[in-house]
């Protein structure tokens, strides 16, 4: 009799299982579209989310939800994420609820959103693991009256200023990427942030650090050199016993113009001098002196081949109204460009007390390299349909300063000089690519050696609204490029979680510094150029 009931209940209820079922689904369908179309976070300002899509499985008990990009714009911490699933599962429907769920956003599960540095269980594939740079620096400053133990003490960053001046081809004039706006332009607004205070404090806490723009905000320039040497300025060579100054076997700078057409290198112009190296102090030694042509302060670049007997602690010292100040740097890395030094009071005129010495002395066997030594930014003088800009370069673009610093034309010029407005984009990264190839970081890549590990461009968004509030701070990274891999291998994640860290640091030292909620705005995994060509991980 009890199987006949069942047979019976089995040919009445089979046909309504697929009907149920639709009905479950239809209902788990509605809960999430409520549940993110009501979703809110104090977190970000991410607008309104919405659900893409959902993979139900009863069969294995599981649960897929796959919310719109708005959803993955916000920060992600452990606490947070526990209670994101918490509230989801408390409004499905039994028996879903019991499901095994995921939720992704921005094409990973919200639990691999959380940056490793706020996750118990680190996600290595985002880590430089066994991939770090041990050698002496690029530049550092042995003058420093206190020593860097933590911080960022030894890492190469590339960071810059957004925007510049730049020649637009179909108006035959140069002008502002970006709209005036409250008296100023992005172009120069983000300068005043950058120059003065995001470089000096990374610095001072242990960074080297480059910008792929002029930095020097002085409009004088004096360069004295081998080949070229301005009138007043000297440049003198002392030899001692068989240590003696010879032509390098690379090409080295020379001032050959007062102004630079397109695809011009002034460092394939002149000659560069070597000289072995000995462990005695100052008994070798090449001296630029400048002819200074008014008291102020001057950014000093020196130059230099890197050579296959290279050293990595090549000594200089800058003589300044300050006093002198030593660095050491590595001259296996950088060569045929202008490398930054610091920024000092200069007097005018030339004096024994204004000028850059480069020893011979070295505890490693090999050669010392001298080429040009530059004082001060200087005006724009690369040529663009005819005129330069008529201003000082800091004000140019990434793509002229390029140029001016012996980069390859591929690096400044992807148009192959058709539009500079993109030349000018792609430069930021493209240098910072080039000086890095060959490093640890970039490891494929033909370059200069640099070990830089990320970068960093710092926009201002060139816009406005009409009610009066903060706005706040977006962060930009790309992790659709390259089948999702840094040029090391890692994953480009690492971008997210810089720009968490970064957003979310901003927001919490504002908030306690001024006693204001400081607006936290999206973070947009988008393709830039700022974020999609670089060789690491990377941020605007």
């Amino acid at each position: 009799m009890r199987r006949i009931v069942f047979i019976m209940l089995t040919v009445l209820f089979c046909p309504l299982l697929p009907v149920l079922a639709q009905s479950l689904d239809n209902t788990v369908k509605q809960r999430l579209t409520d549940f993110f179309k009501n979703y809110q976070t104090s977190h970000a300002d991410i607008g309104t989310c919405k659900l893409d899509h959902f993979v139900l499985d009863h069969e294995k008990r599981t649960l897929q939800v796959y919310a719109s990009p708005s959803f993955g714009y916000q920060p992600f911490t452990e606490e947070t994420t526990s209670a994101i699933y918490r509230l989801i599962t408390q409004s499905l429907p039994g028996p879903v609820n019991y499901y095994q769920i995921t939720i992704y956003a921005d094409g990973m599960p919200i639990d691999n959103l959380i940056p490793n540095a706020f996750r118990k269980k680190k996600d290595t594939d985002r880590q430089y693991k066994n991939i770090s740079y041990h050698g002496n620096l690029w530049v550092e400053n042995l003058s420093r009256p206190y020593e860097i133990t933590r911080g960022l003490k030894g890492t190469h960053l590339a960071v810059w200023q957004s925007h510049g001046m730049f020649y637009k081809i179909d108006r035959n004039e140069w002008r502002w990427q970006r709209p005036r706006l409250f008296g100023t332009t992005e172009d120069l607004f983000t300068q005043s942030f950058v120059v003065p205070y995001l470089i000096p404090m990374l610095e001072n806490a242990g960074a080297i650090v480059f910008t792929p723009r002029e930095r020097n905000w002085q409009r004088q320039e004096v360069i004295v050199d081998n080949n070229t040497c301005p009138a007043g300025s000297q440049y003198l060579e002392v030899n001692y016993k068989k240590c003696r100054w010879t032509n390098a076997p690379a090409p080295g700078f020379a001032q050959r113009y007062s102004v630079y057409p397109d695809n011009h290198n002034p460092f394939a112009d002149g000659t560069a001098r070597m000289i072995t190296t000995q462990t005695k102090p100052e008994k070798a030694f090449a001296e630029w002196i400048p002819d200074i042509p008014e008291k102020g302060k001057y950014a000093v670049y020196v130059s230099y081949q890197t050579l296959p007997e290279s050293v990595s602690d090549a000594k200089y010292l800058v003589f300044h109204n300050g006093g002198v100040t030593e660095f050491r740097i590595n001259q296996q890395m950088g060569g045929g460009t202008w490398v930054y030094l610091g920024t000092f009071e200069f007097d005018k005129g030339c004096n024994d007390y204004g000028m850059v010495v480069l020893s011979n002395e070295s505890k490693e066997q090999g050669v010392v390299s001298a080429d040009a030594v530059r004082f001060g930014g200087g005006m724009g003088n690369i040529e663009r349909g005819g005129s330069v800009s008529g201003m000082p370069r800091y004000l140019e673009g990434a793509r002229y300063w390029a140029q001016w610093a012996g980069m390859p034309y591929p690096v400044y010029s992807k148009s192959n000089g058709t539009n500079d407005y993109n030349d000018d984009i792609n430069t930021r990264s493209l240098m910072t690519n080039y000086l890095s190839g060959g490093s640890v970081f970039n490891p494929a890549e033909k370059g200069l050696k640099v070990p830089f590990e990320m970068t960093l461009g710092f926009h201002s968004d060139a816009g406005f609204k009409t009610a009066d509030q903060l706005v706040g701070t977006l962060g930009i990274y790309t992790t659709g490029f390259n089948e999702g891999r840094l040029n090391c291998g890692i994953s480009r994640y690492a971008s997210r979680d810089l720009a968490d860290m970064v957003l979310t640091g901003l927001k919490r030292d504002i908030d306690a510094r001024f006693g204001v909620n400081w607006q936290r705005r999206s973070m947009w995994n988008r393709n830039y150029s700022e974020t999609r060509l670089p060789a690491v991980p990377s941020m605007i």
